[in-house]
């Protein structure tokens, strides 16, 4: 059996509010007789499965599907993702959209191989590529910064040559 029109419009204020007796006064039913209108909609059972299958799908619609998350790693490698950073200059704060990091484009890149693991060495490349871009920038920043600790720039060199020994990162 379908709803009528006021007992879909209950159901859609009853979702909203939660309340049954301003739902029905909502929906048009007589403000006298709402509390009881109201408990008697909510027992039928018509208008309990329309309420039951509407907050099934609400409640659905929040969670992120597969798809979209992997749409979203897609956006970061591409850079077409930026994050809003705080920054501070002077007595003043700044904010910048910032593009992801290295770090971060190889993250989302190693996430979506574990979805689609080939055996594409091309693309094995260019996340080697990408980690050893990554460290060299991180070596340059701490030398830049003086917060280097290593002696030689033999650590780093040892570090991105030793990435092929057939060990996952």
């Amino acid at each position: 059996m379908k709803l009528t029109v006021k007992q879909k419009l209950f159901a859609d204020e009853y979702i909203k509010s939660g309340n049954a007796t301003q739902s029905a006064i909502k929906a048009g039913y007589a403000p006298k007789a709402a509390y009881r209108t109201g408990a008697e909609n909510l027992r039928k059972p018509q208008i309990k499965s329309y309420i039951d299958a509407k907050m099934a799908e609400i409640e659905s619609s929040k969670i992120a599907d597969a798809k979209e998350v992997l749409e979203f790693y897609a956006r970061v490698l591409r850079e077409e993702e930026t994050e809003e950073v705080a920054l501070a200059t002077g007595d003043d704060v700044v904010t910048v959209r910032k593009k992801p990091s290295m770090k971060d484009k190889i993250a989302v890149a190693k996430e979506i191989m574990k979805r689609y693991p080939a055996e594409d060495l091309k693309m094995a490349a260019e996340i080697k590529r990408l980690s050893a871009e990554a460290k060299i920038a991180e070596w340059k920043a701490s030398e830049l910064t003086g917060t280097n600790q290593s002696e030689d720039k033999t650590t780093l060199v040892d570090d991105i040559g030793g990435m092929d020994d057939g060990q996952d990162d």
